[in-house]
């Protein structure tokens, strides 16, 4: 008996948050699809089929799939970039797109790489995150304003709308900023839905709007078509993959982020290979059906948990709600005024949009500079080459910074232990012997400057006859470390000054008995500690044992 109650328990939190977050995701399923410049019904099937398959195929209890604002941006980036401009040719190129994306995904969960996103540094995502909801807010300001533009980048829109300040339409900019105002100011009343009820006050005055010139939804189709699979004119095909696999990148991270961040805020277990699976379904039917691409939102996976969701069925029941709304109400639908489902996006993604997110990273003193350059990334490049750009600063940096030759002198402290002599100035330095340990793994980026700092501190040094070399921060040498190696051998050799090596990994130890440097024979190679390697004791390793017959 007591299960049973808790299943009921689970099952009405579940239909509770259903019913609460349906009217927060129909309308921005509908304003994202302006943001991918497709018609507003393929936000709505797309939110059907990322509901319904996540629902029934993914393992996180919180997450919501559905239309995103990041990804509609995407996919409408990708359009110009494709020479598409027609609503036909964008309905087929955006199902092609859709579909890579969700045949990408299959391909990812196959190959078991659910881990990926954590190739995107945080800094990159927040800053990347940052620029892109500027950009979008930006491109929903002409729909605001009611003004017809012909710019596409983010500095040039502005200087266009600046320009054209007398021709703004006062009905929609009021329409557009009390739908704004609206929004902001309910986001304190925690369970009612802004968005339904900012939409319900602009259906309501949509006669009065429209006889002032500003614009309505319009006509909403939701009859199921497939997409033909035919290449628009002047495009081909690797573009198209390029652009597919883009796309699926940038969704899974932002759905991996959402994904974990509740996983590990609730103590839960992360399945990203069968996420991915999930993803690439809701995809594929999404693209199939000319929907938008789908992804786990924070914004809307955060509402779901915050209405108390205890299960994957608060999506399919929100699903379920989705589709009484549609049937029961879509003639009102279409009558929503456009400054409103602008007002909307421009609210979702001022999330994104707090300085704050990057506060840590100045008063930590580290990668502030990568977050700026993934903000001005998306404003200066657009928002695919501009992640893109992000990732490559980002990796520039990080090579920079282990390609600094920083390598330490070591002195005793105590019995067996080596420290920094800078850092503690107490550390006996033993007349006669150097021992040294780079800061950085040692590889083709810093072998050549850290090993000649290191002949300058043999220099320095005076009598050096023994050079003790600690490896502790190096998983691996790679060929040019190896040959670099070599040369500070021969050196070391030539001047009579034996060199030692310390604290080797299993992966070092095996590289350099490969290289068969004449000065580091395989005898040595087994000091455990900087303290063996200075006495000079090697420690043989344990032979395998064979298993048993």
């Amino acid at each position: 008996m007591p299960r049973m109650a808790a299943t009921r328990a689970l099952s009405a939190a579940d239909l509770l948050a259903g019913i609460s977050i349906a009217g927060l995701l129909l309308p921005e399923a509908v304003a994202y699809s302006g943001v991918a410049s497709l018609p507003p019904q393929a936000g709505v099937i797309a939110l059907f089929a990322g509901l319904i398959c996540y629902g029934l195929i993914g393992r996180s209890r919180f997450a919501i799939v559905s239309a995103t604002s990041s990804s509609a941006a995407v996919l409408a980036s990708a359009m110009p970039a494709l020479g598409v401009s027609g609503a036909a040719q964008r309905a087929a190129l955006a199902s092609l797109l859709v579909v890579g994306a969700g045949v990408a995904f299959a391909l990812c969960a196959a190959l078991r790489l659910g881990a990926m996103s954590s190739l995107i540094a945080r800094p990159v995502l927040r800053g990347y995150a940052f620029g892109l909801a500027l950009v979008i807010a930006v491109k929903q300001w002409p729909t605001i304003t009611g003004m017809h533009v012909t710019s596409g980048g983010f500095f040039a829109l502005i200087a266009e709308l600046l320009r054209g300040l007398p021709s703004w339409q006062l009905p929609s900019l009021g329409c557009g900023m009390a739908a704004l105002l609206g929004l902001f100011a309910l986001e304190r009343a925690r369970r009612v839905p802004g968005a339904l009820v900012v939409i319900v006050a602009g259906i309501a005055a949509a006669g009065w709007l429209a006889a002032h010139g500003v614009a309505l939804t319009g006509p909403v189709d939701l009859t199921p078509a497939l997409p033909h699979f035919v290449l628009p004119d002047g495009t081909h095909w690797l573009p198209v993959a390029e652009f597919s696999l883009a796309l699926m990148f940038i969704l899974y991270a932002e759905s991996y982020g959402s994904i974990r961040v509740y996983a590990l805020k609730h103590d839960e277990a992360v399945r990203p290979d069968r996420d991915l699976i999930a993803l690439g379904v809701a995809n594929a039917v999404a693209g199939l059906l000319q929907g938008t691409p789908v992804g786990a939102g924070y914004s809307a996976t955060s509402a779901n948990e915050a209405a108390g969701a205890r299960s994957r069925g608060a999506g399919l029941t929100a699903a379920g709600v989705v589709l009484l709304l549609v049937l029961a109400f879509l003639p009102w639908i279409e009558r929503i005024p456009q400054p409103v489902l602008a007002a909307i996006v421009i609210h979702a993604v001022s999330k994104s949009l707090r300085p704050g997110v990057f506060a840590n990273y100045f008063r930590w003193q580290r990668d502030r500079q990568v977050a700026l350059a993934a903000v001005l990334a998306v404003m200066v490049f657009g928002v695919l080459n501009g992640l893109l750009a992000a990732i490559a600063f980002s990796l520039a940096w990080l090579l920079k910074s282990l390609a600094s030759p920083r390598i330490t002198v070591l002195g005793r402290a105590g019995a067996h232990d080596y420290v920094n002599v800078e850092r503690f100035p107490q550390a006996v330095r033993t007349p006669g012997l150097l021992v040294l340990r780079p800061e950085e793994p040692v590889f083709f980026g810093n072998a050549e400057p850290l090993l000649l700092r290191a002949r300058e501190l043999v220099r320095a040094t005076a009598a050096t006859r023994t050079v003790v070399l600690s490896f502790e921060e190096s998983p691996d040498l790679d060929s040019t470390a190896l040959e670099t190696l070599g040369e500070f051998c021969a050196w070391l050799a030539a001047r009579g000054i034996e060199l030692r090596v310390a604290r080797l990994r299993h992966t070092v130890r095996d590289a350099l008995l490969r290289a068969q440097l004449p000065q580091l024979p395989a005898a040595v190679l087994d000091y455990s500690s900087v303290d063996d390697a200075v006495r000079g004791e090697c420690v043989t390793p344990a032979a395998p044992q064979s298993p048993p017959s």
